[in-house]
């Protein structure tokens, strides 16, 4: 004891002054969000040693038989109901029957647990339902989404009180209740904690009695469901002026359940979010009072509503936006490689063209990725983790790559893509990816700012208690906590030093990988750069300190890192668990290259720019002796994998399992696709034997006797098949334009007129 008050008092107290001065306290906003939610393997990746044979033995997501039986029944038939040309160009919304089906089946109950009348499902059969109904239609995938993510029903089981649980939960579950959750303002989107929208305690009327409560006012925008909602969870600063409650007059923010019938709020008239005509819109109150029964969680969770929407933010992040991406990165896997073998140019498939192979490829790389990372995921969270930081890297990378999926399956369908109709498979989704990427923390902030800012804080093992330290009023006692915790922070800079010395002198050959893996080599290289990773994030936060907020390009690079190493762990992992299948091999080849090159990328832009030259020359000295190498996929193996799109096989539907593919319509794109791809398909070894006879059309290889009376049949039904899914939708002028219509109208009437008339003359 007196060796350690020594060691605090002569050698910790002048360190304890330095971090005092570089690292600004944090404020109790940033404190919620970073106490928010778990941390799990991230935490794991921060140690700079991960423990692989940890990820590899956690159990991967199941459904269960009735959530199977729901998938296979309910999801499906909703699917077929669900006409997305209709819905966005007709309707401009969800058709009765449509709506009246989703509450009928307690689509916005799947995460109600069964007492409360819901289905209980678990977050694995939420992703899953909310992917395949995706599939079908965004607009749907959007409306069973909102009311199972951020909203009512998800805080009111984690935060409600049991009142509040047994009125709203069972109304929520059935339908009676539409939730949506009114967070943005106008002056506040990412930057919540300055939202102007308020409520002052006082006493009011409610049901013909005075009782004390809160009087709100506020501009809510872009609320999903908002145009319908019956209640919402609105978000708002609270005060109390009087101190009424006996706890000062600044509350914080706070979250009110309120019905929107209640007087003085209104429902705005709608967004219309690109085009994709889920109902969105505003919602503004003015003079709106409600009794403090009506505080999410009663007055106990008074001034905590940004812990609140910080904890449950990992369902939307976590869940339903990468589910959404997963159906759209597999829609676009799925046809643009049929797509690409039924089409020809040159009298030859377009897929055959290496400049076709290499978009492809990344498609079929980014289906896999996102899977197995979504998976992973949905694994975590129904073990009750609640890894906030993960869900951020999920959000972005997720939304990202299905963004670069939806890109590159346009570029490769050309003219077919880009003319809208019913014909139309992929238009939909280019529309929508925008929304993705924006909404629940735009990308560009949460890449910039959360994923290792917050990271870096929360996930690190000694980082969190530091600060706290440092932020303790009472500096003796700040002082030694500090002190407990630094030198351990210490001992881990040493020991990460000390294994990136290992790997990178090894080039990585030295490292752990878990026992008896199929691909030790790749885990080896994660291992190397865990640990470069965690020396260098140490480097970074100690010559930056508070500043390093500042430099969000350094920042935004430290998390590509901690991502990159998250999704390569995924796709290794989901490669284990399915059974190591051997034809999947070039495609994780292919994505660890890939994902190898973009964390190169991110280690040189932050020893490129660091400011401390000295930390920037240790890493590189210690971790990349021979330079920091950037491998890609060779030529070769990006053809293998472009080919998995291009074959008709058990492989491409593991693929892109359980996405909607027309069944149950009479007509439908993605049906006339996989008909005419399965027709093309069988016939490849026909257009063989001609062009080996060196026989170009159909007529001369009659004249010829080249193929038989059946195969010249085959043929001509796959090019029928095939020009159907070619054909593009063209419509009569006026009908849609009203400038032509009336034009159409007057000359019709000019037509109809006698000769002779004053109008004629």
């Amino acid at each position: 004891m007196t060796l350690r008050t020594l060691r605090r008092d002569m050698i910790t107290r002048p360190v304890f002054k330095w971090a005092s001065r570089i690292m600004p306290p944090i404020s109790e906003t940033e404190r919620d969000a970073i106490e928010a939610g778990t941390v799990w393997w991230d935490g794991e990746l921060f140690t700079g040693n991960p423990d692989w044979s940890k990820l590899l033995a956690m159990p991967p997501a199941k459904l269960s038989p009735e959530e199977q039986g729901f998938l296979n029944g309910p999801v499906r038939e909703l699917c077929a109901m669900a006409d997305d040309w209709k819905i966005n160009w007709e309707h401009r919304d969800l058709p009765a029957e449509v709506w009246d089906f989703l509450r009928e089946n307690r689509f916005f109950g799947l995460i109600i647990p069964k007492k409360y009348g819901g289905l209980g499902f678990s977050n694995t059969a939420h992703s899953e339902v909310v992917r395949t109904v995706s599939s079908c239609s965004v607009v749907a995938g959007v409306t069973v989404m909102v009311p199972n993510s951020l909203g009512p029903s998800e805080l009111l089981m984690h935060f409600g009180t049991d009142e509040q649980r047994d009125y709203w939960l069972p109304r929520l579950a059935d339908g009676r209740e539409i939730p949506c959750f009114a967070l943005t303002s106008p002056e506040a989107g990412s930057d919540a904690a300055a939202m102007t929208d308020t409520g002052v305690v006082e006493y009011g009327e409610w049901e013909g009695e005075k009782v004390l409560g809160v009087r709100l006012n506020f501009h809510k925008r872009y609320i999903t469901l908002g145009p319908i909602a019956t209640v919402a969870g609105l978000a708002f600063k609270m005060y109390d002026p009087e101190n009424h409650l006996g706890r000062g007059k600044k509350l914080g923010i706070t979250v009110a359940l309120l019905p929107t019938s209640t007087p003085g709020v209104a429902h705005g008239e709608r967004h219309i979010p690109q085009f994709t005509h889920f109902q969105n819109g505003p919602l503004y109150g003015e003079d709106v009072f409600l009794p403090l029964d009506l505080i999410l969680g009663g007055e106990k969770q008074i001034g905590k509503g940004w812990k609140m929407l910080m904890t449950a933010l990992a369902a939307g992040r976590g869940i339903s936006l990468p589910a959404q991406s997963a159906a759209a990165a597999a829609i676009c896997a799925r046809a643009t490689g049929a797509y690409a073998r039924l089409r020809t140019q040159f009298d030859v498939p377009i897929g055959m063209f290496e400049g076709i192979r290499q978009p492809l490829a990344d498609l079929a790389a980014n289906i896999y990725q996102i899977d197995a990372a979504r998976r992973l995921t949905i694994a975590a969270l129904d073990e009750e983790h609640r890894p906030s930081v993960i869900s951020a890297i999920m959000k972005f990378h997720a939304t990202e790559r299905m963004r670069e999926s939806v890109r590159k399956a346009m570029d490769i369908h050309g003219g077919k893509a880009i003319i809208d109709g019913p014909r139309n498979y992929l238009g939909s989704q280019f529309r929508s990816a925008p929304i993705g990427i924006t909404v629940e923390g735009a990308n560009i902030l949460t890449r910039n700012l959360i994923i290792f800012g917050q990271g870096a804080v929360r996930s690190h093992p000694y980082m969190l208690k530091e600060i706290l330290a440092l932020s303790d009023e009472d500096e003796a006692k700040g002082l030694d906590a500090f002190d407990k915790v630094v030198w351990r922070h210490f001992g881990h800079i040493f020991a990460a030093l000390w294994h990136a010395f290992v790997r990178g002198w090894s080039g990585g050959r030295i490292g752990p990988a878990p026992d008896g893996a199929a691909m030790p080599g790749y885990w080896k290289q994660l291992s190397r750069h865990a640990a470069s990773f965690a020396l260098l994030a140490d480097l970074s936060l100690l010559s930056l300190g508070g500043a390093l907020k500042r430099k969000e390009m350094i920042s935004a690079r430290l998390g590509d890192i901690l991502s990159e190493l998250y999704l390569l762990g995924a796709a290794l992992k989901r490669f284990e668990t399915e059974g190591r299948h051997e034809e999947d091999r070039p495609i994780v080849d292919y994505v660890m290259r890939q994902g190898q090159g973009r964390i190169a990328a991110a280690f040189a832009g932050v020893l490129d720019n660091l400011p401390s030259r000295g930390a920037a020359f240790l890493v590189r000295l210690v971790a990349f002796p021979a330079g920091v190498s950037a491998p890609t996929p060779s030529d070769e193996l990006t053809s293998t994998v472009a080919e998995t799109l291009m074959k008709d096989s058990p492989q491409r539907d593991r693929l892109t399992p359980d996405i909607y593919l027309g069944e149950g319509h009479a007509e439908h794109p993605l049906k006339d696709l996989e008909r005419a791809f399965r027709y093309v398909t069988a016939a490849a070894p026909i257009e063989k034997k001609m062009r080996d006879m060196h026989v170009r059309d159909l007529e001369e290889a009659r004249a010829k006797d080249v193929i038989s009376e059946a195969e010249l049949a085959q043929l001509a039904e796959a090019k029928a098949a095939a020009d159907r899914v070619i054909a593009v939708d063209a419509f009569p002028m006026e009908e849609i334009s009203p400038i032509a219509a009336q034009h159409r109208r007057k000359k019709t009437m000019r037509d109809n007129r006698p000769a002779g008339s004053d109008a004629a003359q």
